[in-house]
């Protein structure tokens, strides 16, 4: 990071539980991909279309989606033989979101300072070193509109939030390059600044994008512990470059910090 930071203490590292490898499901696994590729598709997909997306033979793809129809979580068009999502998967959602104790927290505090600083405020859960998913989102009329939404999916290790994830993920170098060399960047930072970057986040306690992930917009992330000292959710505050200096990058992690840890404190972290 090119910005001189003044330091913000957090907890200790966590150290991660080590992983397990799990065995797979194909149909499960291929179930979730038809329900997330729908989700993402801005219209209703046939048979073929699905199967050629996912690689899937189309007559293994039919029998997904007939019993993913018969739970009520996609519904068919009788007319264009067309899939898309239904309205079962609301419920489950809704189920999550009503039990999540960090949405319940964070919100007012993303209300607070997206109201105060005109800028979008998130938080994120994080799933490994997977994905990240959007649990809880604050932003002003006014401000930069983003396309984030509710229950939308990002790589874990892209921009500032990314950052903070690899920082206390206490995962070895080559694993987590692996991850880096498949993201996505408006001006992709290379490996060795992007390590850089990381220690640094690990030392200060926040870490922040500036035009990396997207060009002219100015990421900063703190993370929430959990009880077991283990990053599970990330606060994100995003705005255009100009508009974060005149708030002021240090200024703005400091007061994002402090929303963090006493998050992590309420979580049991």
């Amino acid at each position: 990071m090119s910005r001189a930071a003044t330091s913000v203490q957090m907890a200790a590292a966590p150290q991660v539980a080590p992983t397990h490898r799990v065995r797979q499901v194909p149909a499960v696994t291929r179930a979730v991909a038809i329900l997330r590729l729908l989700g993402r598709s801005e219209e209703s997909l046939g048979v073929n279309a699905i199967a050629r997306a996912l690689g899937l033979v189309p007559s293994t793809c039919l029998h997904i989606l007939r019993a993913l129809t018969a739970e009520g979580l996609v519904a068919i068009d009788p007319e264009t033989k067309r899939y898309r999502l239904d309205a079962g998967l609301l419920a489950i959602a809704g189920s999550v979101l009503s039990r999540n104790d960090f949405r319940e927290l964070a919100q007012p505090e993303l209300d607070r300072l997206a109201r105060r600083h005109r800028v979008t405020a998130i938080g994120v859960q994080v799933i490994g070193l997977e994905h990240i998913v959007v649990v809880a989102i604050s932003r002003p009329d006014h401000a930069l509109r983003l396309h984030v939404d509710i229950g939308s999916r990002f790589p874990a290790l892209i921009s500032a939030s990314g950052r903070c994830i690899a920082a206390w993920s206490g995962q070895p170098w080559p694993v987590l390059e692996r991850h880096f060399r498949g993201l996505r960047w408006d001006r992709p930072p290379s490996w060795s600044a992007w390590r850089a970057e990381v220690e640094a986040t690990r030392a200060k306690g926040y870490a922040v994008d500036e035009g990396n992930y997207i060009r002219g917009v100015t990421v900063v992330a703190a993370p929430v512990t959990d009880a077991r000292l283990a990053v599970s959710h990330v606060l994100v505050v995003v705005g255009v470059k100009e508009q974060i200096r005149q708030i002021g990058v240090d200024a703005l992690a400091r007061e994002l910090c402090a929303v963090a840890r006493a998050l992590s404190r309420r979580l049991g972290g």
